[in-house]
């Protein structure tokens, strides 16, 4: 089994409406060895593992550090999972995994569609990770689950870049295609339902419930190359519901990669 490095990237400058995930990792991995529960995933992987290597929390100052940390951890033969952050951390991360896996696919959990040309000015803006990202040829497949913000000018993108779009208004999970290339998996918290995950920036009404997504997760049959896990805003959690929401998907993603 390859090596699974877990990063820390403490970063939410990118962030349109409140600031808060960069005060996530520490958080999130306190919940996971709190001792409230275990370490075993739903299919008994247990990621208290030897091959597994926390490298801690990178607080980055400089947007384009985040590529450099990222390829470090992946030169070294290892698979990446990233505790974020805002969205934005998620193109620099594609970026670094290109150069090793020249064909991706991307599974993308979330409310918003993130695909603006540009946001409030910015092209780099967490509403704008996955333009940057099709535009620059570094994914084969986009595939987005959760999405009920769509507007007409993210609707134009996914058009433009061929983004496979399964909307909550008329979401059957059984439709989801079978990836065929290594896959990347990028979860933002407020893809859940806000009663699931309160401790976002953008509370969505009409969403994902837990055990939903961690079924799509477990039903991934394809290779997990890497993952991020981010926009949990702990300044709006309620007694820690979302971090424990987000230890338990980090345990289930984390055995995919397994």
């Amino acid at each position: 089994m390859n090596k699974i490095i877990i990063q820390g990237i403490q970063f939410d400058e990118k962030s349109s409406f409140q600031k808060g995930p960069k005060l996530a990792p520490p958080l999130i991995r306190e919940a996971l060895n709190c001792g409230s529960t275990n370490m075993f995933a739903e299919d008994l992987t247990s990621i208290d593992n030897s091959k597994i290597e926390d490298k801690g929390d990178f607080e980055i100052i400089n947007y384009f550090d985040i590529e450099k940390i990222t390829k470090t951890h992946l030169d070294s033969g290892a698979k990446v999972f990233t505790l974020g952050g805002d969205h934005s951390i998620t193109f620099p991360i594609i970026k670094a995994h290109f150069e090793k896996y020249s064909k991706l696919d991307i599974l993308h959990i979330d409310a918003h569609a993130d695909l603006y040309d540009n946001f409030e000015g910015d092209p780099y803006s967490h509403a704008c990770p996955f333009a940057r990202i099709m535009e620059n040829g570094l994914a084969v497949k986009l595939v987005q689950v959760g999405i009920r913000t769509l507007n007409a000018h993210q609707a134009e993108q996914a058009k433009k870049f061929n983004v496979e779009i399964h909307e909550m208004k008329n979401l059957d999970l059984s439709t989801i295609p079978k990836f065929k290339n290594p896959l990347y998996i990028s979860l933002d918290m407020d893809g859940f339902d806000p009663a699931f995950a309160p401790g976002v920036s953008h509370h969505e009404p009409g969403g994902l419930t837990s055990r939903q997504v961690i079924n799509l997760i477990q039903s991934i049959k394809t290779e997990v190359i890497g993952a991020d896990i981010v926009e949990y805003n702990p300044n709006r959690d309620f007694q820690n519901m979302t971090a424990f929401l987000a230890a338990k998907m980090m345990k289930e993603i984390v055995a995919k990669m397994i």
